[in-house]
């Protein structure tokens, strides 16, 4: 009796060691609900939809034609002879440039002479467009080229419109990063679509460029803080085995909606219709948003363990499966919640290390995509072509990146793709604007390992992190990725000094991320880390704890 008796109070004692300190994880009770069930399918699809959206922003930015032909409009001389042709009038009105073209700048000034004394000693003063311009046959029936008159004087503040975007993409990751981690991955993915639904119509309406610089603003904060937060809601209720496809599936879709751009401006042709397409997709959006469900495991971080049980059996049940209510009990909680935030990384070195990598690998696959695509123009083809072949690029890019992601896993699969990328860049440079093909085919093989090394780069940062930076590492990392597609048309200012410069300099970045891609570890059918120690271990959380407790069994009683 004795030995039974120290026998079941050994059994007691570990069963408190098991409930105390090695309490079941997350990852452990996601096996039971189910990896990638309805539930999670559903969950994906939901958050992922917007992101057939996400290159309609661009769409005001990139189908311009930022010189288009034009002359200034001198009307005020039809009041003096209102049968005058239009070619008598621009004989009388406009001075010529040294090629003998009409000039597009300036005109002569206006006077209140009758007709015959204008022709007979004609003008000769000049000053700039003051009443605005007369635009010839365009590709587009409407441009905020045309619509504001970012022309002459005002085309620098094309630029500036497409800096602007990214830097409201750069404010939403800054802004909604760190709110995600304080206030949950649900509102911090609703309130950024409620503010691109509300921008995205008065973008459409604006009567000036300074309105439509600050909605653009605004677009692309809810833009930037929408797209880094819906992924990691979605992964956080992914099993290890199915993990990269919430990063796959959100580019996959955007690609779709590459395409679907491409189809929608040729048939448009006009910006403002386009902002309010956005405008009415988002509105179907922001009724199902308020549905979605809390990430379970920031739950759990938080110390919220009732919820995150709650959310749990509604998944098990969606998935028609069953979670063991011993199972439940042993749900771990998180007394102590991290409230350092972006310190947790570096206080270690080793997550030091991977945080820059990453970041510059973002910053510089991004510079190069984005340099590429804001060129698309320059390669001889038809705009609505290269768009259309850029986003079918990549669905074949991203498929490829679903299936070989789980077979040779995150970091042979970054290096290569980083590095073909920034070879496809770099061997533009050897090819003659005589052979629009060859541009083209290099810049779209290009964009094919770009998108591709881009998603494994949103894979690895939630990977490597824990659960509680998780959020605000993925937010740094949209940051920098955003901060590549603001420097992008800033560096094309320095083919001034030399057509190759801007090249050079991107492809050099790429290929040097390539290769700090091997001081990454391997990610592959881990663990998400909960704490600095097992995300520098970068071990299997859920194996590691299972092996740490030794469980008795019923025969030794």
């Amino acid at each position: 009796m004795d030995i039974v008796q120290m026998r079941c109070r050994l059994f007691q004692t570990t069963q408190r060691k098991r409930t105390t300190a090695d309490m079941a994880d997350f990852g452990e009770i996601l096996m039971s609900v189910g990896e990638f069930g309805l539930f999670q399918k559903l969950l994906l699809i939901a958050l992922c939809f917007p992101n057939c959206f996400q290159s309609f922003f661009l769409a005001s930015l990139l189908f311009i034609e930022s010189d288009p032909e034009r002359h200034c409009n001198t009307d005020w001389i039809l009041r003096a002879d209102p049968n005058l042709t239009t070619d008598e009038q621009l004989n009388l009105t406009l001075p010529r440039e040294e090629d003998g073209t009409f000039s597009r700048c300036q005109m002569f000034v206006p006077v209140d002479w009758d007709i015959g004394a204008i022709r007979e000693y004609g003008l000769n003063e000049t000053t700039g467009c003051n009443n605005g311009w007369v635009y010839g046959k365009t590709l587009y029936e409407a441009t905020i080229v045309t619509d504001f008159d970012l022309v002459c004087d005002k085309a620098d503040l094309v630029e500036v419109v497409q800096a602007v975007m990214m830097a409201g993409v750069i404010i939403g990751s800054l802004v909604f990063g760190p709110f995600a981690e304080s206030f949950g991955r649900k509102r911090a993915t609703q309130i950024p679509v409620v503010v691109v639904l509300i921008f995205a119509m008065t973008t459409a309406l604006c009567p000036n460029v300074y309105f439509y610089l600050v909605s653009q603003l605004f677009v692309g904060i809810g833009g930037g803080g929408y797209r880094v937060n819906c992924v990691i809601l979605a992964t956080e209720w992914i099993g290890v085995s199915k993990r990269s496809f919430g990063v796959c599936v959100t580019l996959l879709l955007g690609a779709v909606g590459q395409c679907v751009l491409a189809g929608v401006i040729y048939l448009i042709r006009d910006w403002r219709l386009a902002q309010l397409t956005i405008a009415c997709a988002y509105a179907v959006i922001v009724i199902y948003i308020w549905f979605i469900p809390e990430s379970a495991r920031w739950l759990l971080n938080r110390g919220r363990t009732e919820e995150a049980k709650q959310l749990m059996v509604k998944a098990a049940a969606i998935n028609k499966r069953t979670v063991p209510d011993s199972l439940l009990e042993e749900v771990s909680v998180k007394d102590n919640v991290n409230k350092e935030g972006i310190k947790t990384i570096f206080r270690s070195s080793l997550l030091i290390r991977y945080f820059f990598i990453v970041l510059l690998a973002w910053f510089s696959l991004n510079v190069t995509f984005y340099s590429l695509y804001l060129g698309m123009g320059n390669f001889g083809f038809s705009i609505f072509l290269i768009q259309l072949m850029y986003g079918a690029i990549e669905i074949p890019a991203i498929l490829l990146n679903m299936w070989l992601l789980e077979v040779f896993g995150r970091r042979i699969l970054f290096i290569f793709t980083a590095l073909s990328g920034g070879l496809c860049s770099v061997l533009t440079l050897a090819v003659s604007q005589g052979y629009p093909i060859a541009l083209t085919a290099l810049a779209v093989g290009a964009r094919f390992f770009l998108i591709w090394s881009c998603s494994i780069c949103g894979i690895f940062v939630q990977e490597l992190f824990p659960t509680s930076v998780r959020q605000t590492a993925t937010a740094f990392g949209n940051m920098s990725a955003r901060a590549g597609g603001l420097v992008a048309p800033l560096l094309s200012i320095l083919a001034t000094y030399h057509w190759a410069i801007p090249t050079t300099v991107f492809s050099s970045l790429t290929l040097v991320s390539g290769f700090l891609g091997f001081l990454l570890p391997e990610t592959r059918r881990k663990e998400l880390p909960e704490s600095t120690n097992e995300a520098e271990g970068n071990r299997n959380v859920t194996t590691a704890r299972k092996e740490s407790v030794p469980y008795l069994k019923s025969t030794e009683l």
